[in-house]
C-alpha cells in the first residue's frame, strides 16, 4: 500500500487501555521503505480531529527561523515534509475536516 493510497486504514498503536484511532493516509511515494514521512488523522481527540505527521526533524537554522514567527512550546517541534506528501496531506485534511463536522 506504499505510495498510492486510495482509502485510509485504521491503525491502533497503543495498549488496549489507551487505544488511539489513527487513520493512515500514506507515506512519501519516493521513500522506498520504512522510516519515511507519513500522515495520519486522529479522529478520537477531545479537541476534534488532528493531523499526525511523521517527518525529519528540522535543522537548528530552520528551527531558529521558525521560532521567530512562532516559538514552539516545550512539547512541540519543527519537522520537514517533502512536497511529494501534498496529496496525502490534502486527503488527510479533507478527512479531518469531514470528521470535525460529525463531532
Amino acid at each position: 500500500m506504499r505510495g498510492t493510497v486510495s482509502y485510509a486504514t485504521l491503525r491502533n498503536w497503543l495498549s488496549p487501555e489507551a487505544i488511539m484511532a489513527l487513520l493512515f493516509f500514506g507515506t512519501d511515494p519516493n521513500s522506498g521503505g520504512g522510516n519515511c514521512p507519513a500522515v495520519w488523522v486522529d479522529t478520537d481527540t477531545a479537541q476534534g480531529p488532528e493531523l499526525v505527521l511523521q517527518g525529519k526533524f528540522a535543522d537548528a537554522a530552520t528551527r531558529a527561523k521558525c521560532s521567530q514567527d512562532s516559538p514552539p512550546a516545550d512539547d512541540e517541534g519543527v519537522i520537514r515534509l517533502s512536497a511529494r506528501m501534498i496529496d496525502q496531506i490534502r486527503k488527510a485534511c479533507d478527512a479531518a475536516e469531514a470528521a470535525g463536522t460529525q463531532l
